[in-house]
């Protein structure tokens, strides 16, 4: 893992009350050189549908934006629904599994555009009143065809595991990496501490990393100011740098109503994230 300061983001979505040139701004005056794009349904700066209807002049316009605020797109984060349920990626109705590929395609031309060469996905849910093993097998599906996909623009996909998906777990996460070749992990250890997971349970996830999402959690908490931080970085840095990860590390502080992620100081806990992180890979 590259030391030097670039190869850390922080998320649009931070901010999401400023307008998006605002929240550029801002990011880069916190000392950052990159950012992880939200592009989520009905909740962030950028719709996916909006983009989808021209791609090439949406990421043309949003790169215009990054070059005058000095930063470089680090990831391009697609949720295709305002609630991970909806328009799920292993949703049972076979349109909505044609439009999102649709969609991701349009997706795909947009971060070529970007200049950027990471994306990010949901894995899919578990559906309710359907076979969980037909879930399985749609996600592990509909996340291979995005591999491959993306594999020929020459952009790697990930999927995160997250509080209410089908990966909940780490077990689950490495079935999930087992049946579905080429799969990377965007990875946040604040879903799975936040469940009463130990840290010592998700080391495994490591080195299966491409991207990786970084804020204050604890049992109880999905995110949390850094006082209160139960997510053992002084542990986790030295691993992947010892894995050799060339990703972002992301602070991914969010401000949303969903499980009390409203209740920090965005701009104070980046900062001091950020510094904590610094301090810990200036030592390995």
């Amino acid at each position: 893992m590259d030391r030097n300061k670039s190869r850390y983001s922080c998320a649009d979505f931070t901010f999401p009350l400023l307008p998006h040139d605002k929240a550029l701004l801002l990011i880069k005056l916190l000392g950052f050189d990159a950012v992880d794009l939200g592009i989520f349904e009905d909740r962030s700066h950028h719709y996916p549908t909006h983009i989808a209807k021209d791609p090439v002049k949406e990421a043309t316009r949003i790169a215009k934006d990054l070059h005058a605020a000095g930063l470089q797109a680090a990831d391009v984060f697609l949720q295709t629904g305002a609630e991970p349920p909806v328009a799920a990626a292993n949703s049972p109705d076979g349109s909505v599994r044609a439009g999102n590929r649709a969609l991701f395609l349009k997706m795909l031309d947009f971060t070529c555009v970007l200049g950027c060469r990471h994306i990010t996905g949901l894995p899919g849910v578990k559906h309710e009143g359907v076979d969980f093993q037909d879930d399985w097998k749609r996600s592990c599906e509909e996340a291979y065809w995005r591999v491959e996909a993306a594999k020929e623009k020459n952009i790697v996909y990930s999927v995160e595991p997250h509080v209410g998906s089908i990966l909940p777990d780490a077990d689950s996460s490495l079935r999930f990496i087992q049946n579905c070749p080429g799969i990377t992990l965007t990875l946040d250890y604040g879903h799975f501490v936040y469940q009463g997971q130990t840290n010592e349970s998700v080391h495994p996830l490591i080195p299966y990393a491409s991207h990786f999402h970084a804020r204050g959690g604890a049992k109880g908490k999905l995110q949390t100011i850094v006082k209160e931080n139960e997510i053992d970085f002084e542990t986790i840095m030295p691993r992947l740098t010892a894995t050799g990860y060339a990703g972002f590390i992301c602070m991914e502080y969010v401000y949303s109503d969903w499980e009390g992620c409203n209740r920090t100081d965005n701009v104070s806990e980046t900062l001091l994230l950020q510094e904590l992180l610094h301090k810990i890979s200036f030592n390995i």
